[in-house]
């Protein structure tokens, strides 16, 4: 059985895919962090909407991403994700990987529905940069 995680995750990628900002701002707690690029972060809802409106233009609004391999850890009202994040748009000067292998931490609300908390897509290259 899949995890509910990916399914949500697949709705994130599809909010922006779609460029609908509202609804994907939704999908973050309130103190949720973005890693916009390395040594940026959006914090909040609104920051990271507006991040997220950056960051489609960036890349000529087609951005496209999509998740590959993933593992799932969960303990309790939180689960780290580790993924294979592919970025797909006609930008091809990017100075960024299109591959990248993010982590994102989520945690449950009060009515047991996902959030996103910390959503890092370059996971660990943060530390080589």
């Amino acid at each position: 059985m899949e995890h509910e995680l990916k399914e949500f995750i697949k709705k994130c990628d599809h909010a922006i895919q779609q460029e609908d900002f509202d609804t994907l701002k939704n999908y973050y707690t309130e103190d949720a962090i973005l890693v916009v690029k390395p040594d940026m972060i959006a914090r909040g809802k609104e920051e990271i909407k507006e991040a997220f409106i950056k960051i489609a233009k960036y890349f000529n609004n087609t951005l496209v991403p999509t998740q590959g391999e993933m593992i799932i850890l969960e303990a309790g009202d939180t689960a780290l994700v580790i993924s294979q994040t592919l970025i797909h748009a006609d930008k091809t000067d990017s100075e960024y990987s299109n591959d990248r292998r993010a982590t994102y931490v989520f945690k449950k609300n009060s009515q047991g529905e996902w959030l996103c908390a910390i959503d890092n897509s370059y996971g660990t290259d943060l530390i080589n940069r």
